[in-house]
């Protein structure tokens, strides 16, 4: 095959898989009852996904903006790279699942259990309240920034009586979220943004906050203040809101 058609045949390829018609709900369960593991670059944007097993399954790159995964799961998952810009989460199971560069924001992930997850990506105001986050993974590894900064998220995102026990946070964005009675006990959160950032009743036994900017972030009635390490080395302490 010469050079040229060659070309023609990737770019008709290309063409045809960027075309590719969004499966309906049926087609997906189809597909997982035949034990297809593969459903990278899947289409289901707005599709109603709720309560399916997707354990395991490559979901790179998958275009589910919109679509409804509330009680799914999706433990193990890789869903680099994936769209899930206004998906509804609910109760998923994301356990261990890695989430890399994908886009979240306004996502409900209300109650959602994500405990061991890799996360990094945008999760502007997505809704976390009450969801499991314990021992993410979510810290920027400096040493891989080839195309610039790529970190977590968090910004205007609801937290409230979340769990983030043991999760590392470095460098994340979490400015103007709402942290309040949130359990951040061993959190590592050195140099994450805190701009705003409300922790009202929240737990912070042994949280790290060395080089955090802390600039108007509220700390009223928070527990184990006096654990907390780094503070003294936070940018914006004068600034920050005490219970006096």
């Amino acid at each position: 095959m010469t050079a040229p058609l060659m070309a023609l045949v990737f770019a008709i390829t290309s063409t045809t898989s960027l075309l590719a018609a969004p499966l309906s709900r049926e087609a997906v369960v189809e597909r997982l009852r035949s034990g297809v593991t593969d459903l990278a670059n899947l289409e289901a944007p707005a599709t109603n996904l709720s309560g399916l097993d997707f354990s395991g399954v490559n979901l790179f790159g998958a275009n589910l903006k919109g679509a409804d995964l509330s009680n799914a799961k999706l433990t193990r998952c890789n869903l680099d790279v994936a769209i899930l810009r206004d998906a509804i989460m609910v109760k998923a199971d994301l356990r261990e699942a890695s989430v890399f560069s994908s886009v979240l924001a306004n996502a409900n992930l209300s109650g959602a259990d994500l405990r061991g997850a890799r996360l990094m990506g945008n999760m502007e105001r997505a809704n976390l309240e009450g969801a499991n986050l314990s021992g993410v993974m979510g810290a920027s590894d400096m040493r891989n920034q080839p195309m610039g900064l790529i970190r977590l998220v968090l910004r205007n995102a609801s937290l409230r009586g979340a769990k983030l026990n043991g999760a590392e946070l470095i460098r994340a964005d979490l400015s103007f979220a709402d942290l309040s009675d949130a359990d951040l006990s061993d959190v590592d959160l050195s140099r994450a943004n805190l701009t705003g950032a409300d922790l009202t009743g929240a737990k912070l036994e042994r949280t790290t906050l060395a080089g955090a900017d802390i600039h108007n972030t509220i700390f009223r009635r928070v527990q184990g203040l006096a654990s907390v390490r780094g503070l003294e080395s936070s940018e914006g302490r004068d600034a920050a809101i005490f219970e006096r």
